[in-house]
Parts: C-alpha cells; structure tokens; sequence
C-alpha cells in the first residue's frame, strides 16, 4: 500500500520542475492541435484512430498519475474551449480525462516499456473510460439508452485495441530512448 501512494507522491513532486511542466504543456498543445485540426486516420465513418492519447499516454509514463490526471483535465478543458464547433461543456468528460490519467500514470510511470504493460494500460482505457464512464455521459448527453449504445463502443473499441497498442508501444518505446538518453535510466526502455 506505501508503494501505491509513493507513486501518487513522487509524480505529485514532479510538478515542481519546469522540465516536467515545460514538457507536460508541449504534449497538451499537441494533443489538442491534433485534435482541432481533426489529424486521424479514418478507417470507416464509425472508426477512426487519432493520436492525441500518445500524448496523454506520454505524460503519465513519463511524470505519474498525478501529473497526468491533471494534463488529462487540462486537455479536455482547453480542448473544448479552442473547440468551438463541439458543443456544449460537460464535466463528465473530464472526469472519463483524469480516469484516463490516473490509469496511464499507475501503469506506466517508472516502469519499463513492455507491449504487455502498453495492453494492459490501454485496454483498462477503453473499457473502464471509453466504453463505461463515456457511454453513460454519452446516454445523459443524448438520451439514447445505454444498451443501445454500448454494442457499437464494445466493438469499436476492440477493433481499435490492437493498432493503438502498437501505435503506443512504438510511441512511447521512442520517447523512452529520447528523453532518458544520457540520463542512466535506460530501464526505462
């Protein structure tokens, strides 16, 4: 249980250093350009892969849940606002972003890069926040019943599952030699 809350207190310590904050700030403006300027790769008119989850994948891996439960709400919120197309705010949404956060922090921070771990961690992702907390802040938003919606997600998101898991394996195994190159942390690789 100390080991838990040691995770949540050293990424909590991380917030103190300009490279964490520089970096974290870099990775949220990306996210949301790749997501105003609608970057993806649409495979049918249902399913498409964007990239911004790299970033917040990125984050947590590199700076700890707390750091990435915060960049996840920051992104969402500013993504909406620089967003003007999109609707209306609904804080459910940013809570699905820190739930995100909190899960790619707890499962990659300060732990090597493994294609099991990069499953793991996103599969928790789309079943516990795309497909749970997202289908239901989508049935309030829209008033479509849950068990009309939830066939679609469950099937998008495992067709989706095994191309954004190569994609973040390759992603963050890259950002592992890049940002730890000459650091000694090379067990992070």
């Amino acid at each position: 249980m100390q080991k838990f809350f040691g995770i949540f207190s050293e990424s909590a310590k991380e917030l103190k250093k300009t490279k964490t904050l520089a970096t974290a700030a870099l990775l949220i403006a990306i996210n949301i350009t790749l997501d105003v300027l609608n970057i993806r790769v649409q495979l049918t008119p249902e399913i498409r892969i964007g990239f911004g989850f790299l970033c917040n994948a990125t984050i947590g891996f590199l700076f700890g849940p707390v750091v990435a439960m915060l960049g996840g709400v920051a992104t969402d919120v500013m993504g909406y606002l620089v967003n003007t197309g999109g609707g209306a705010y609904f804080p459910g949404y940013s809570v699905t972003a820190l739930a995100a956060g909190l899960f790619w922090g707890l499962l990659l921070y300060k732990r090597p890069v493994k294609l099991w771990r990069c499953a793991v961690a996103k599969g928790c992702i789309n079943l516990f926040c795309n497909i749970g907390l997202n289908t239901l802040w989508t049935s309030m938003l829209y008033g479509k019943s849950i068990a009309v919606l939830l066939p679609g997600r469950v099937i998008k998101n495992l067709l989706m599952l095994a191309p954004e898991v190569a994609a973040l394996f390759f992603f963050l195994t890259f950002v592992a030699k890049v940002y730890f190159r000459g650091s000694g942390k090379q067990n992070q690789i």
